[in-house]
């Protein structure tokens, strides 16, 4: 019964966790603090002709690497209040996860970062909230990240 319920907004709640994530993916792109956005709906992935080419969408998930490392991650997924921190892929709520220190922990960081996952990355499941509050919540998190980075250089 619920999935036969679900089946019936699908595709309008796909194409509202398409355009929420396209639109953060941009956001995040064009700030300073991003190192890298790993997402297949943006120009310069390294497979976006393969993306386009099996995908009538780019999808609802962004990962990002912030250049603060590990604590501006942790102080990014801390300060999100419309996302979740939760290891999942998630429904129709957004959530956050920071691989370096949950999914990945376990992994010896030299070991992590030569198969490619940086110390900073983030990873977002885009839910379909309204986009405002969603872009609102991003920029929370990075003046979090951007005040332990500064914080944290301070330190040393």
């Amino acid at each position: 019964f619920l999935v036969l319920r679900g089946t019936k907004t699908l595709a309008v709640r796909m194409e509202r966790h398409c355009d929420n994530a396209e639109r953060i993916a941009q956001h995040l792109a064009d700030n300073e603090l991003v190192s890298k956005v790993h997402y297949p709906g943006l120009g310069d992935h390294p497979q976006l002709a393969l993306a386009q080419k099996q995908m009538a969408r780019p999808g609802g998930m962004v990962s990002f690497e912030l250049r603060g490392g590990v604590p501006a991650g942790n102080a990014f997924a801390s300060a999100t209040r419309v996302f979740t921190l939760a290891e999942s892929l998630g429904g129709v709520e957004s959530l956050v996860e920071t691989p370096p220190t949950m999914t990945h922990a376990s992994i010896p960081a030299e070991v992590r970062r030569a198969a490619g996952l940086a110390d900073g990355l983030v990873r977002l499941s885009v839910g379909i909230e309204h986009i405002d509050d969603l872009l609102a919540d991003v920029d929370r998190g990075l003046v979090a990240a951007n005040s332990e980075t500064a914080r944290t250089t301070a330190a040393r």
